[in-house]
């Protein structure tokens, strides 16, 4: 830890931190023949292994092993960072090349590679280790953003925009070749420094990857003296060009048509993309070598184009085999500050069920709490061992099979018969509030995460069965399901069940309709294959139709009598949201003949409301009393207390309208 170089007499500390000392850099002459506790350790007082201030409001890593101490503000600034109920999974723990590819699954699995000196970590293997890291063993390195070279002496930036391929007065990053127009990135010319997008976000080269590289005045052959390579592994050139002197930050590149080697930084290298063999053409007076060079990357591009995706096409191959890793869970676990509620004995109701009865607190029995939603007590209940209302306690679930679907990815099959009411699964999951759904699904939007898991239980209590749960995350939606959700209070928690909504036969898909409105303005097609499917998630299910099927066979049937049969008219609402104006997923009102629509977030919600729910239009903006004035133009109205004055007659068509629109 002091040195950072490895070797050995290394003396092992047994305190929270597990680091690693050289007796040496201790000041010892030999081992310590008793047990070893470091400096940090006997204090308590760790140093954040990002920001490297010490204090006591440092917390560690959750993982064993680790050892790592942060700041909760420090490590929450890391995507990569997991947060628990136990506390949160360092950065140290994902990969952040994977990460920067958006693939979340693979991030976290597999052999690290970890920095030395920040909480950078990377898969084992050339295709995520970034160039230029430094190995100071075999699974610990010091990774390139550790280089010494200042920003002024560091990037030869290119004479063109990497968006219009033009010149003119460019902005140009410090930390790489990249320049750009500062009105083709839609910003103004910034004062001092400056790093494009990719510098900030961290995303660096990699090896086996195709670059231009520019050296000085080495290569004035070419245009804009770029030239052609690929970044090498420092243990796959020869041993001449490894005892070149170089850096933390530089690696060496093999340049194409000539065939030599050097080392270069990421200041001095930028991507080479499909279509750059046509760079240089028009040009007369073009050297052989260089036109070689052109050859030979555009080849070799292709040939590792051709093994990426090869590779990926056996992953997803691969991944198609099982569904995407999650934690099987059986319960419900609690992440930061939600509790789970639970009743004394004597505040959980007492149904009137006999132990007698044929089948005391059955499906088919008159049980009081069943008729509530509430789950007997064992020791409660006056049916005692023989009550059958106990189904989430004992975990009462039908067999099942996940299965793969044509359409709708992986599903749950029952593998016996179900009878209508019977309880199906209970939705378990982590158990999060508000704030940190919101910032789940930042980080799934950030991520391209189309597949969400949460299911609302009340205003602050969200259930995510994305990274933990049980099988009845695999049921797809169905305009048409076979299930439904149900919210029951089990010993003075409410939990939330699945209920069969029909006879369900065996070998049937299980399904319940997830009545939720997509996140963002995407929509997300329903491959439900139900009559009535409204052909995306979150749009209402056509309810009219079996209704007008029933009125055609009527129609049929009387057809002789000539008898006109009124159709009943299906509510309409209108397209765009009433507060924003703006398309997109909306919430409907279930007000009767109120047409509005509106966007979760023009609501101020992150879930869709349950069960019937009536726009703020109706409620007076002062009171929330019942509104008889309106404004015909945004959400705003009045009770006969407050209307006076509130509204006025348009100056562009009359219609009323509120003070934002006089």
């Amino acid at each position: 830890k002091i040195c950072e170089s490895s070797g050995e007499s290394l003396v092992s500390c047994e305190g929270e931190c597990c680091s690693v000392f050289h007796v040496e850099c201790l000041g010892l002459k030999s081992m310590p023949d008793e047990k070893f506790i470091c400096t940090e350790c006997k204090n308590g007082e760790h140093t954040c292994f990002s920001c490297k201030l010490p204090g006591k409001d440092v917390k560690r890593c959750s993982v064993n092993t680790c050892g790592k101490f942060y700041h909760e503000a420090c490590v929450r600034k890391f995507a990569t960072a997991l947060f628990e109920s136990r506390g949160f999974r360092c950065p140290q723990h994902c990969c952040t090349a994977c990460s920067m590819d958006k693939d979340i699954h693979k991030a976290s699995k597999g052999r690290m590679v970890r920095c030395f000196r920040c909480p950078i970590a990377y898969h084992s293997g050339d295709g995520c280790i970034a160039a230029g890291s430094l190995f100071v063993s075999s699974h610990i390195l010091i990774c390139s953003n550790h280089s010494k070279r200042n920003h002024s002496s560091s990037a030869v930036n290119v004479g063109f925009c990497f968006v219009c391929a033009r010149g003119g007065k460019l902005l140009c990053c410090e930390s790489c070749p990249a320049s750009f127009h500062p009105e083709c990135l839609n910003i103004e010319m910034p004062e001092g420094c400056w790093n494009c997008n990719d510098c900030k976000a961290g995303k660096k080269l990699r090896y086996k990857q195709i670059v231009w590289v520019k050296l000085g005045n080495y290569r004035q052959v070419h245009y804009f003296w770029w030239w052609p390579a690929e970044i090498c592994n420092p243990r796959s050139v020869p041993l001449n060009i490894q005892g070149l002197k170089h850096d933390i930050g530089d690696f060496p590149v093999f340049f194409f048509g000539s065939h030599d080697y050097y080392w270069v930084h990421q200041g001095r290298v930028f991507p080479y993309v499909e279509g750059d063999k046509s760079f240089a053409e028009g040009q007369t007076s073009i050297n052989k070598t260089f036109k070689k060079a052109l050859e030979e990357a555009a080849k070799r591009f292709q040939e590792l184009k051709a093994q990426r995706e090869s590779k990926e096409a056996l992953e997803i191959e691969r991944n198609s085999r099982k569904p995407p890793p999650y934690k099987h869970i059986k319960s419900n676990k609690v992440i930061g500050k939600v509790q789970i509620q639970v009743a004394d004995l004597s505040e959980i109701p007492r149904c009137n069920c006999k132990p007698s009865d044929e089948n005391p607190c059955g499906l088919e029995s008159e049980c009081l709490n069943r008729m509530l939603q509430y789950e007997c007590h064992p020791q409660v209940c006056p049916a005692g061992e023989r009550c059958q209302n106990q189904c989430f306690t004992k975990r009462l679930y039908p067999d099942a099979e996940i299965i793969k679907t044509d359409r709708r990815g992986w599903g749950l099959r029952t593998k016996r018969s179900i009878k209508k009411g019977e309880f199906v699964n209970e939705y378990v999951g982590e158990l999060i509030d508000e704030e940190e759904c919101r910032l789940r699904i930042k980080r799934a939007h950030e991520n391209r995460v189309t597949n969400f898991y949460m299911l609302t239980v009340t205003k602050d209590r969200i259930i995510d069965a994305g990274p933990k749960g049980n099988y009845s995350r695999f049921m797809n939606h169905s305009c048409n399901p076979n299930c439904e959700t149900q919210k029951w209070t089990v010993n003075g928690d409410i939990r939330v069940g699945l209920f069969a909504l029909c006879d369900i036969p065996a070998g049937m898909e299980l399904t319940f309709n997830y009545n939720l409105d997509c996140l963002g303005n995407g929509r997300t097609e329903c491959h439900c294959g139900a009559e009535n499917c409204s052909g995306f998630l979150g749009v209402r299910p056509k309810t009219a139709f079996a209704t007008a099927n029933e009125e055609k066979v009527k129609n049929a049937k009387l057809k002789q009598k000539k008898r006109k049969i009124k159709t009943e008219q299906k509510q309409m609402h209108e397209d765009n949201c009433f507060q924003c104006g703006d398309g997109g997923e909306l919430v409907m009102c279930d007000k009767k003949d109120c047409p509005k629509a509106y966007h979760l977030l023009c609501l101020n919600l992150t879930q869709p409301p349950f069960g019937k729910w009536e726009c703020p239009w109706h409620q007076c903006d002062v009171c929330s009393n019942p509104a008889v004035s309106f404004c015909e133009f945004c959400p705003h109205s009045f009770c006969k207390d407050h209307e006076k004055g509130a509204l006025v007659a348009s100056a562009l068509d009359g219609r009323l309208c509120c003070s934002a629109h006089d």
